[in-house]
């Protein structure tokens, strides 16, 4: 992989961008310049967003997107077309989990793998076209630690898939041009991590590693950096992590045992 230089300007989608980790990536990438195409669900905030990032609108545009409905998606990377004529870089950031109760008590615990991993995958299809086809993009998926150290069934099944398909579509695109990266953060804080009584930075430090990998392409980046030891305790001492994810995580958010 080559690095890029800091001055390059890109085009930019990034799905989730509303709220947590989106909004702090949109600010951080539009502060670098980047042209963006924000997609959310919520209009109305994703509207002011953009507005506050560019009240002309030339640079950054908002798109109301339902990254889980085909023609949604397809309208997506049809108006980035529209405003700027290609998509330099995708970044899949839309993500669920299952807010309160267990997984099994959910309603619909399969919409976690429909917006975590499905629709991931479904907009990369639509984007790797022109990519291959120009010789350049980037694909930057965002992770989770609990795709490496597993600690919520339906959701570690996405993170764990949606880390498996960028390792694997990051080596079938090699010698493509294309760049892919996965950015697998810790415990954040955002809407999905509300409820849990864990200290936890703010989500810039995700989004300054998404732009980090913009400029330099890894294959995966943990932040926070402890995360890495966490990760490593999981694959060597499982037992002990057993304990700790039942003491730190399942206690601390459920309440019970």
């Amino acid at each position: 992989m080559t690095s890029k230089s800091p001055s390059e300007r890109r085009v930019v989608v990034l799905t989730g961008a509303s709220s947590g980790i989106g909004l702090a990536t949109a600010r951080e990438l539009a502060a670098r310049g980047h042209a963006l195409v924000l997609a959310a669900r919520r209009e109305d905030q994703l509207a002011a967003l953009a507005h506050g990032l560019d009240p002309s609108g030339a640079r950054v545009i908002a798109v109301p997107t339902d990254v889980t409905d085909a023609a949604s998606r397809q309208a997506l990377i049809d108006a980035a077309h529209a405003q700027f004529g290609r998509i330099d870089v995708l970044i899949n950031n839309a993500g669920v989990t299952v807010e309160q109760g267990w997984w099994w008590d959910d309603p619909d615990p399969l919409r976690v793998i429909r917006v975590n991993l499905e629709s991931p995958i479904e907009l990369v299809r639509l984007v790797l076209p022109e990519m291959r086809s120009r010789g350049s993009g980037h694909i930057v998926n965002i992770g989770s630690v609990a795709g490496r150290a597993a600690t919520n069934g339906m959701y570690s099944a996405s993170k764990f898939g949606i880390r498996g398909f960028s390792h694997g579509l990051r080596r079938e695109l090699l010698g493509s041009g294309v760049d892919v990266s996965l950015i697998s953060p810790g415990f954040v804080k955002s809407e999905m991590t509300a409820r849990a009584r864990l200290p936890m930075p703010g989500p810039e430090v995700v989004a300054r590693a998404v732009a980090g990998v913009l400029v330099r392409p890894r294959r995966e980046v943990t932040v926070p950096r402890i995360y890495r030891a966490v990760a490593l305790l999981d694959s060597l001492l499982p037992g002990l992590a057993d304990r700790i994810v039942r003491r730190v995580i399942i206690e601390r958010r459920y309440g019970s045992r």
